[in-house]
């Protein structure tokens, strides 16, 4: 059967459908500008985890379980579902762990940052440029032989870890189970964490939009590489419409507030706005993936991308457990260190892994 969704309409019409997705979340709850954020709501599960104790960003996120679901639905559904494995895991989780703190410094993953675009706040330019730069010094790896290494086919069985956590934790927020007096699991009273979507709008949206990317093969990190590398506007053109789409809707549930002081959830540092970006755009190409695009492979079956996510998930944890996370107050005390040492970090392992490349 032909896949419609992998065509140059296809993409489009995804990016539209996350796009108008996204706005409608926050429409029906979910934090202003955070219709969707793979960081922030994996950072929120975190919380509510108890991995750790910022008390306005603890809720587990239905969105999240869905993406996973919806792919891994897909991929039986169309044969792709096919576990993978063994491509320098160790690695792809520091990876992760180092996306997330840079996307908690500038306050969104690639998806929020075009979606803080589209809902008039002006920080998500500098946002929008260090993710590009960051993917650009990736993309110069990549030409260069980069590689993590090859994975390795694992048994079916393997390939349903990340979809039975995903069940899991979907399960702990239905029945609200409490492991002890005052949690885990643990809830917002307060903050973006006590803003949500009823659970069923939110776990049928993300199960519709897993289902989507998976067929689509969307990715922000992806587009972006593609053009550079082989100027290839396919994947760019769905991540076009998302913005597009979730600009107009914004206008019309009266969602858009343009400017740059007082965004939610937003700060106006524009230079760690744009380091922040930058390291989780590196880190990104290097781990082959976005953060939404790496919840989507982990459904096909790919461990790595696992791997990756629950990198991303402890990263959260060690963001605002360690004073790394920022705030509508500004960035936080050690949150500049982290960056540089992240930065560090992906530029060791680009260069290193460019020697076993040869």
């Amino acid at each position: 059967m032909k896949n419609i969704f992998s065509s140059k309409a296809g993409i489009i019409i995804v990016g539209g459908i996350i796009g108008i997705i996204a706005a409608l979340l926050q429409y029906f709850g979910n934090p202003a500008n955070m219709g969707i954020c793979v960081a922030c709501f994996e950072r929120d599960i975190a919380g509510a985890l108890g991995l750790h104790r910022a008390g306005v960003v603890q809720y587990l996120r239905p969105e999240i379980m869905g993406f996973v679901l919806g792919a891994f639905a897909a991929a039986l559904f169309a044969g792709e579902y096919k576990p993978r494995g063994g491509s320098a895991p160790l690695i792809r989780f520091f990876l992760g762990m180092f996306a997330m703190i840079g996307a908690l410094v500038f306050l969104g993953c690639p998806w929020r940052t075009l979606l803080r675009l589209a809902g008039g706040d002006g920080n998500a330019i500098l946002g929008i440029l260090g993710l590009i730069f960051g993917i650009f010094i990736g993309v110069q790896f990549l030409k260069r032989g980069f590689t993590l290494g090859r994975s390795y086919t694992q048994a079916k069985a393997s390939g349903w870890i990340m979809p039975g956590f995903m069940v899991a934790l979907f399960l702990l927020l239905v029945f609200k189970v409490q492991f002890a007096e005052g949690g885990p699991i643990f809830f917002s009273e307060k903050g973006p964490g006590s803003q949500y979507a009823p659970i069923f709008v939110s776990i049928i949206a993300g199960l519709i939009i897993g289902t989507l990317a998976q067929r689509s093969r969307f990715c922000t990190m992806g587009a972006f590489r593609d053009v550079m590398i082989t100027k290839d506007f396919h994947l760019i053109s769905g991540v076009g419409a998302l913005l597009l789409f979730a600009f107009l809707a914004n206008l019309i549930f009266g969602q858009f507030n343009p400017g740059f002081e007082g965004q939610p959830i937003a700060h106006t540092n524009h230079v760690w706005n744009f380091l922040g970006m930058t390291l989780a755009g590196l880190a990104f190409a290097l781990a082959g993936g976005c953060p939404g695009r790496q919840l989507f492979m982990s459904g096909e079956g790919d461990l790595d991308a696992g791997v990756f996510v629950i990198g991303m998930i402890v990263g959260a944890g060690f963001a605002h457990n360690f004073a790394l996370a920022s705030s509508p107050k500004g960035v936080a005390a050690f949150g500049p260190a982290a960056v540089v040492i992240g930065l560090v970090f992906c530029l060791v392992i680009g260069f290193s892994m460019l020697q076993r490349a040869k």
